[in-house]
């Protein structure tokens, strides 16, 4: 059993990159190295859910990125509370097994309003002019202002778009320390997401790529130092945990397009472009990285659907009903059809035929009113603050279910005989954290 155990949640970590880590590569040293098998789809929200919870997208109902509230006929990406995860998560078993037992959860997706004793995570305000203001939810609630006071604001612009870099990581390790050192939690769930920028952006592979591993290995450092100071005496088990790999990428498939063409999808215009009309959509995609959920009004266009997308490029499959539980998707929120990419290939949300008529959003950088995921804004043209439309830019992606070694992660233990076997799931990482707390 352990006291006190820490996992590192890591987009992007692959095998060989341990070589180009000396921090992680002495951790695995000392303890164990697995390979790390993501569920599809492997993108950050639902494999999060998958680790904290132990079970896959059917039970706990993070199927993407983002929602589809039918009721209100509302898309959400990357905002949803806590509430959106319907099983316990690894605070929740531990408080049950041991009320004495803390822990503290940084930074990862969903982490608002959820049972751990500590959390820090993003959460600007919106303000009515349309501006941000810098903030993050923290439990308890003051304690963000002390960590702005002491580390100043978390630098929002550094955590994702064309500014992505290690700043905000390394806050994320500050903060983080700090809190260890205030609080001394038993469980310590931390989401360090370098890897993922310099991967998509221009290809796992490049030059930034390779600089990104040697800047992140630079603060894992300072994290494990400022850890082992925090605990003391008391021996801190990491675990560092691979969410996913990034693979090279050079086709993109427009499923909105294509629904359009077939006369599905709804469009409203307005003064600033044309908007997806939800509501009076025959269908409609919400597309994430290497998958897209097809949402269809009615049960008889369900086929049709199917048909426009089999054996399509780009496309390796098209799963409907049931499906859908070759992957453990079957579950209420997700599309009545999901499209899977082939490993080469990504999905744009575009819905647009004439770049004249986009949405004025589509050329900025705007996580929350896009109903999908866009890569492309990393390549903004800082010069005029545009986001092009080009959505061949993007070098890599994620999110295809992993047939190969090239899409498998990694899970290190510092402490030998923690991981048996030859690999894992990400849905065993619950189990494996519980079990330090003999459980």
């Amino acid at each position: 059993m352990s006291e006190h155990v820490v996992l590192l949640s890591v987009p992007g970590l692959r095998k060989q990159d341990l070589t180009a880590m000396p921090t992680l590569s002495r951790l695995a040293g000392e303890g164990d190295v697995m390979e790390l098998v993501p569920s599809f789809p492997c993108v950050t929200c639902p494999v999060q859910a998958n680790m904290t919870t132990g079970t896959p997208p059917s039970q706990h109902g993070v199927i993407a990125n983002g929602f589809y509230w039918r009721d209100k006929h509302e898309v959400e990406m990357w905002t949803a509370w806590n509430d959106c995860i319907e099983r316990p998560q690894v605070w929740d078993t531990l408080h049950e097994h041991d009320a004495s037992i803390t822990s503290a959860v940084w930074f990862p997706l969903h982490s608002k309003g959820c049972g751990a004793d500590l959390v820090c995570t993003p959460a600007p305000i919106h303000n009515p002019d349309g501006t941000e203001s810098l903030w993050c939810y923290t439990k308890p609630e003051p304690m963000y202002g002390t960590l702005r006071d002491t580390f100043g604001h978390f630098p929002l612009q550094h955590f994702w778009g064309p500014m992505s870099n290690i700043t905000s990581t390394a806050w994320i390790c500050d903060s983080a320390v700090w809190a260890a050192r205030d609080a001394r939690p038993n469980f310590f769930y931390i989401y360090l997401p370098h890897l993922d920028y310099a991967a998509q952006k221009v290809g796992p592979d490049s030059e930034l790529a390779a600089k990104a591993l040697v800047d992140l290995d630079a603060q894992i450092a300072r994290l494990v130092a400022g850890f082992e100071s925090a605990y003391g005496n008391d021996p801190v088990l990491w675990l560092v945990a691979s969410e996913y790999t990034i693979g090279t990428v050079d086709h993109v498939t427009y499923p909105n397009r294509m629904l359009r063409e077939a006369d599905l999808l709804g469009i409203d215009t307005q003064d600033d472009g044309e908007r997806l009309d939800f509501k009076n959509s025959g269908a409609w995609a919400l597309a994430d990285h290497q998958l897209a959920h097809v949402f269809v009004a009615n049960s008889g266009d369900i086929d049709r659907v199917v048909q426009l997308f089999r054996g399509k490029p780009g496309i390796a499959e098209v799963l409907v009903g049931p499906d859908r539980e070759k992957y453990d998707l079957d579950h209420p929120r997700s599309g009545e059809v999901i499209l899977v990419s082939e490993p080469n290939s990504w999905q744009a949300y575009y819905w647009w035929l004439d770049d004249a008529l986009a949405p004025k959003f589509a050329r900025t950088v705007d996580i929350h009113r896009k109903p999908g995921y866009d890569p492309v804004e990393m390549h903004i043209d800082m010069a005029t603050k545009s986001t092009p439309l080009d959505a061949t830019l993007v070098r890599g992606s994620h999110g295809a279910p992993p047939h190969d070694e090239r899409q498998r992660g990694v899970i290190i233990a510092s402490q030998r005989g923690t991981l048996v076997g030859k690999a894992m799931a990400d849905t065993d990482v619950c189990e494996l954290v519980l079990r330090q707390f003999g459980i």
